[in-house]
This record gives C-alpha cells, sequence and structure tokens, in this order.
C-alpha cells in the first residue's frame, strides 16, 4: 500500500498530520471490512486502535495537531468502532528506543530518515500505557530486545509456539 501522506507528514508534521491519521483511519477501516467478509486469517501489522490511542493523540499533544481536527478525527473513530469487533490476538511488540533505531535504519525508508528521538520516545511511552490498558481482547508481548526473529529461526519458531499458546491454548 503506498500511502501519499507518509513522506509529506515527515517533512512537515504540522500541515499532513491530520490528512496522514484520517488516511490510515480510513484505510485501517477498509481493511477490517475486507476482513470481516472474508474466511481467511489475516495478520494486520497495525490496528485501527493505534491509529487512535497513539499516534493521532501524540501529534495532538505535541501541538501537530490542532483541536478541532483532533477532536473530529476522534469522533470518526469512535462511529467507527461501533461497527467493529476487536481482533482475537494484538500482537505487541515490546522493544527498547536503542533497538528501534537499529529496525527504523535496517528498513532503510528515506523518509524514515527525520524521526526524531523525542518523536520516537513520546510514541513507546504512549505504546506503553496502551498495551497496559488494553482489555479488547487477547494480548501478547513479545520483547523484541530478546527475541530476533528476522535473524534467528529458533526465536521465529518460539513466537510462533507463543502465539499458538494464546490462540490455540496449545502448549
Amino acid at each position: 500500500m503506498n500511502n501519499p501522506y507518509l513522506s509529506d507528514f515527515y517533512v512537515d508534521m504540522q500541515r499532513w498530520s491530520f490528512n496522514l491519521q484520517i488516511y490510515f483511519l480510513n484505510s485501517r477501516f477498509n481493511q477490517i471490512l475486507k476482513i470481516r467478509d472474508g474466511n481467511e486469517v489475516v495478520i494486520q501489522d497495525r490496528t485501527i486502535y493505534e491509529d487512535a490511542n497513539i499516534f493521532a493523540p501524540n501529534l495532538h499533544e505535541m501541538g501537530l495537531m490542532e483541536k478541532r481536527d483532533f477532536d473530529n478525527y476522534q469522533s470518526l473513530f469512535q462511529l467507527m468502532t461501533t461497527q467493529v469487533k476487536a481482533p482475537d490476538l494484538v500482537i505487541y511488540l515490546k522493544a527498547s528506543i536503542p533497538t528501534l533505531v537499529d529496525h527504523i535504519q535496517l528498513r532503510g525508508r528515506d523518509y524514515e530518515g527525520s524521526i526524531s528521538l523525542d518523536y520516537l520516545k513520546r510514541l513507546n511511552a504512549k505504546y506503553e500505557t496502551w498495551i497496559s490498558q488494553y482489555t479488547e481482547g487477547k494480548l501478547l508481548i513479545v520483547d523484541v530486545d530478546k527475541y530476533d526473529f528476522i535473524k534467528s529461526q529458533e526465536d521465529y519458531g518460539e513466537i510462533i509456539s507463543m502465539i499458538d499458546r494464546e490462540l490455540f491454548g496449545l502448549f
């Protein structure tokens, strides 16, 4: 999926924050509708809940999204979530700031090169708060400072086992 706002957002966050968040909200809602109407197992990289509980509030608190835009966004999110159910399982990839920076550098996306450390710290703190209060459904926390599922087949297998246990009660 090619996001038409993402690179502009990283250049001028204040100008593009609302547009970006509305794009994500619309995109995630459409994904949920397709998942609901299908009969396949689907893994999403991000949920509609993260955008509304982490990214949009962070932008608003940083003064990068005006109150009227944030209120409009939240109202739309509340309406949309009355039409959907929570995921069967949320997998939270918990990471320290150094690990997050390493992963961003590994991805090598040009537009992510301008992410400030302060912005990353704020997002990480918001994730921690959101996850600590998450009650919508099953939750699995994977500490990616300890598990390197990209480089280690053993770690990858352990994470798959953790997911199976959460979803199916397997040991």
